[in-house]
């Protein structure tokens, strides 16, 4: 199973699934990498995403919808990174975020959660990857819904933020000085993961991670 073999982790913990901010650390080989970094997460908190593995949840918890603007938890790979600059020296595979680019929010459509090139045929709803503001300057892609479930969720990415503390769409947020430290840590070949959970599943992570570095 692919978390098992993950060299590289970024852990997200929020406090409770209402919560619009969270801590986050980068482990390799398990042990901490960086200080850790404040993050957003979406305006309406957290909920169950489409992810790998299935952790636990219980029937009145939250599960994630597209357009809820509540950032997923689960377990997901990180696929590659994307941005403005036409070329970056990275050891993760790298989008050119083009005025081309979009990625598919309209589950009706056979490109629903995919990043790609405009068709002659628009679909009805997508974003733009390349934007007018500085949040997708660069970001990360990260492998959320992978069966294009209809309504589960889509464009799931970790970007800069729009302001400082503004909660996202959906999406994890932080400074750019932050992300660009990241992005260049990560290395495809250690198998980069995104972990994103409340606090209430420290324990159920370290079963999966028991030699992660944190407290449950």
């Amino acid at each position: 199973m692919f978390l098992f073999a993950s060299e590289q982790i970024i852990l997200v913990v929020a406090d409770e699934f209402n919560s619009t901010k969270a801590n986050l650390i980068c482990f390799e080989d398990n042990k901490a990498v960086f200080e850790p970094i404040e993050v957003n997460l979406g305006a309406n908190g957290v909920a169950f995403g489409a992810g790998d593995v299935e952790f636990f949840k219980a029937d009145l918890n939250p599960i994630k919808h597209e357009g809820d603007k509540k950032a997923p938890l689960g377990i997901f790979t990180l696929d590659s990174v994307f941005g403005y600059e036409r070329e970056i020296n990275l050891k993760m595979p790298y989008l050119h975020a083009t005025k081309e680019l979009i990625c598919v929010d309209d589950s009706n459509s056979k490109f629903y959660n995919q990043i790609i090139r405009k068709p002659k045929e628009l679909p009805a709803s997508y974003e733009e990857m390349r934007r007018e503001d500085s949040q997708y300057e660069l970001g990360i892609t990260v492998g959320h819904n992978k069966k294009q479930i209809p309504q589960m969720g889509s464009c799931i990415f970790i970007h800069v933020e729009k302001s400082e503390g503004a909660p996202t769409a959906g999406c994890t947020s932080m400074k750019l000085e932050d992300l660009k430290k990241i992005v260049y840590w990560l290395d495809k070949s250690k198998n980069p993961t995104l972990i994103q959970i409340i606090s209430a599943q420290k324990r159920e992570l370290l079963r999966l991670y028991p030699f992660l570095g944190i407290k449950p």
